[in-house]
């Protein structure tokens, strides 16, 4: 077992899709990017791969729509691309808890609700 812990990893996708959703043309380029970066390290790190699917060999995409508060506190979510399988797509209430808070967003961006889509991704490698 101890094998296939180490051939399994979780792909997450770093790219945030976060710039089409934000409409505030006060945010740099850099802010942004280092705060997508920051946020695509703490889903690496949270994201885990639920045991049924591993044993299954069950990988799959999924597209989130999250919407945070200034403080990176996440207000809501929402599936807006299933994995299409129930396994994965229970794991993604359970992401959004150990998520909580995102990091905090660049104060360039003026808004106080923020929303934006998290492609994440299930693979065996």
């Amino acid at each position: 077992m101890r094998i296939i812990k180490n051939l399994i990893k979780v792909a997450t996708a770093v790219c945030i899709m976060a710039a089409p959703l934000f409409t505030a043309q006060t945010a740099s380029a850099e802010d942004l990017k280092s705060w997508q970066k920051s946020v695509g390290k703490l889903i690496a790190k949270k994201q885990t791969y639920p045991r049924a699917a591993m044993r299954k060999e069950i990988e799959g995409k999924a597209k989130v729509k999250v919407s945070i508060d200034r403080t990176g506190a996440i207000t809501g979510f929402e599936m807006t691309q299933s994995t299409g399988n129930d396994i994965l797509d229970n794991a993604v209430p359970k992401l959004m808890e150990r998520l909580n808070p995102l990091p905090t967003p660049p104060a360039s961006l003026s808004e106080t609700q923020l929303s934006f889509v998290l492609p994440l991704t299930w693979r065996i490698q």
